[in-house]
């Protein structure tokens, strides 16, 4: 099973972006500093696409609007099942809708 750790502070990740805009690599600072390459990759194309450089993905400010658009999706057809469920209840409470066969 993959280690997992906490995520790493934002100052931390700002001031490795930083030391890498300064021309170290992301190799040499995986040596002197705890996260690998790749991440050290990533946080810097994320940060050029937070700050307009780069138009691939979505910037952090798009990302965390995704996910809210997607939790309010999720609630929103969890609501509207719970009133289809209702809708049809009170129907056949008050005889508008036959009950439902058992069977045949």
């Amino acid at each position: 099973m993959p280690r997992t750790r906490p995520p790493y502070p934002q100052k931390f990740r700002d001031q490795i972006v930083e030391l890498a805009r300064n021309g170290r690599t992301p190799s040499d600072l995986a040596e002197e500093f705890e996260p690998t390459a790749t991440t050290t990759s990533g946080w810097l194309n994320q940060a050029d696409r937070d700050e307009g450089k780069s138009a691939e993905g979505l910037s952090s400010d798009e990302r965390e609007e995704l996910r809210e658009l997607r939790k309010k999706l999720r609630e929103l057809k969890q609501e509207r099942d719970i009133l289809a469920k209702a809708t049809a209840w009170f129907a056949r409470e008050k005889g508008d809708v036959p009950p439902k066969s058992s069977g045949s």
